[in-house]
């Protein structure tokens, strides 16, 4: 019988298993680097740029660069998490990789501490940035808000990339515009460039669903701005823990129902 060391042992190694799998896949493909270093720097530059050009004032650039920042590290490491899954799709492996004696729990956990590792490299990257060309200072609030503001960023990417691997275990490959979709889709509702508090009200609704946003109205109240919702970071955490333990309930039947269906075995020719 296994001893509660050795079953400890067994969860690291089967999560590690996983994590090394993303990241193998990320060093041997060149591609990758657009999504770290390329996109988000585009995205960054065209954004602060027009922000000088427009010369707007410090507290409404602030705004808009905090916006951004947390938008390239939100879609950085959420496609990390989707990758655990479609990886396998793409190389027609899925149903050897459920086959294996593992959880969802590892392939969440392994492919979430890939897009963490990813994530934050943008972020520091983009930070570095926002100080280097436009003299904003993300570390002015202190240490604990920024690292608060990055681990409810990361839990919210999580969350998309789930979204993702559910609706592929649903749908099949076709659902798999949804990695990159989805966070567009929150870039519009959820007050990456303007307050939330100018969208009609209905738009307004959905958005004050989404963790995102409080995340964004948390860290953006250190720099001036009033924020719509109160309690913007307690309201943010335990959003983004609900809609996670949801997730995962929905995508062990999404797996099981994919299993029945065949619809895994489709995926894997």
């Amino acid at each position: 019988m296994k001893t509660s060391l050795s079953l400890f042992q067994d969860e690291i190694t089967k999560i590690r298993a996983f994590a090394f799998k993303n990241w193998v896949m990320t060093v041997r493909n060149i591609f990758t680097l657009f999504e770290i270093l390329f996109w988000p720097l585009v995205a960054f530059l065209s954004v602060g740029l027009l922000a000088e050009f427009a010369d707007l004032r410090p507290e409404t650039k602030a705004f808009i660069l905090v916006g951004v920042v947390a938008m390239s590290g939100v879609q950085v490491c959420q496609l990390d998490v989707a990758y655990a899954l479609l990886y396998d799709v793409w190389s027609k492996s899925v149903k050897h990789g459920f086959i294996a004696p593992v959880g969802l729990r590892h392939l969440l956990i392994g492919s979430m501490a890939v897009g963490m590792v990813r994530g934050g490299t943008v972020f520091l990257i983009l930070i570095s940035g926002s100080y280097y060309f436009f003299g904003f200072d993300f570390a002015s609030p202190g240490a604990g808000p920024v690292c608060l503001f990055l681990l409810g960023l990361f839990l919210c990417a999580a969350t998309v990339g789930i979204s993702v691997c559910i609706l592929v275990l649903f749908f099949g490959l076709r659902a798999e515009v949804a990695a990159w979709s989805l966070v567009s889709l929150m870039l519009l509702i959820c007050g990456i460039y303007y307050p939330v508090s100018i969208l009609p009200q209905w738009v307004a609704f959905i958005a004050s669903l989404i963790p995102v946003t409080y995340f964004l109205e948390y860290f953006r109240h250190y720099y001036g701005f009033e924020p719509t919702f109160t309690h913007a970071l307690v309201k943010g955490y335990v959003l983004v823990l609900a809609y996670l333990f949801l997730e995962i309930l929905l995508m062990r039947f999404a797996l099981g129902r994919a299993k029945r269906t065949g619809i895994l075995l489709r995926l894997s020719e």
